[in-house]
């Protein structure tokens, strides 16, 4: 990639890790495009952070489950700030119960966010993101490990890590790469809603670093994908997680 001013759009980045990731990329001196779905104020006070250092970015409202939605958000960055050099599809949920509870609503709405969702963003990226850019996605370390209660979680995931090596493929001639992050457990309110704190400890000495990730080490990660730097790396998954698998 150019040393030009860049243009990058985060999705779910209102809070948490896609919060994490946009406040890094701006830092980078991308112009980022900070999507959500529905946090408002959350996402605008990310912008307002990355403004107040010096940043440009703006916040965009858009659900990546419906296509139509997402071909807005690429529009609007492009409107604001040019093409599209960088895409990390962050945006996710997760419904955690035994494969025997989870209800149909449950299934499906991780289905639309954390797979569909992702393939929205890949479809769209694969056509307008810049000669040479990135496509970054987030998938998870569970992938591996298949604790209890995570079944259809980790089953949206492994689709998003089966399409991006797919697509590393298929858009390599052009010198996009796609790769993607799997993080494992990490300090954020998704980890912590409806989790004690004995399970969230059992979590911590199940990880031979002894302690819980941080936002800002996949923020980190992806920060190095997004680089020049990382222009050899196409088709993979990097597995964070503090060896826990």
């Amino acid at each position: 990639m150019s040393s030009e001013i860049k243009t990058a759009i985060v999705t779910g980045a209102s809070k948490g890790i896609g919060a994490a990731i946009a406040r890094q990329l701006a830092a980078d001196g991308f112009q980022t495009v900070v999507n959500y779905a529905s946090s408002s104020r959350e996402a605008g006070d990310i912008v307002s952070g990355i403004e107040a250092t010096g940043g440009r970015a703006i916040a965009v409202r858009a659900d990546v489950a419906d296509a139509s939605a997402v071909t807005a958000l690429f529009d609007r960055a492009e409107a604001e700030f040019g093409k599209v050099d960088v895409l990390v599809n962050n945006a996710g949920i997760g419904k955690f119960s035994p494969l025997s509870e989870v209800s149909d609503e449950d299934f499906q709405q991780q289905i639309a966010v954390n797979l569909t969702g992702t393939f929205n963003g890949m479809r769209e990226g694969a056509s307008r993101v810049r000669d040479g850019g990135r496509i970054i996605n987030l998938s998870t370390s569970i992938i591996g490990h298949y604790s209890p209660g995570n079944g259809v979680y980790a089953a949206t995931k492994a689709g998003v890590e089966a399409m991006t090596h797919t697509l590393a493929k298929e858009l390599g001639t052009r010198g996009v790469t796609v790769n993607a992050v799997a993080p494992g457990p990490i300090a954020t309110e998704l980890l912590f809603r409806g989790r004690s704190e004995a399970l969230i400890q059992r979590l911590i000495n199940d990880i031979p670093l002894g302690r819980l990730g941080l936002p800002e080490e996949i923020a980190q990660i992806v920060s190095f994908l997004a680089s020049v730097q990382s222009g050899w790396i196409n088709g993979q998954v990097i597995r964070a997680n503090g060896g826990r698998n």
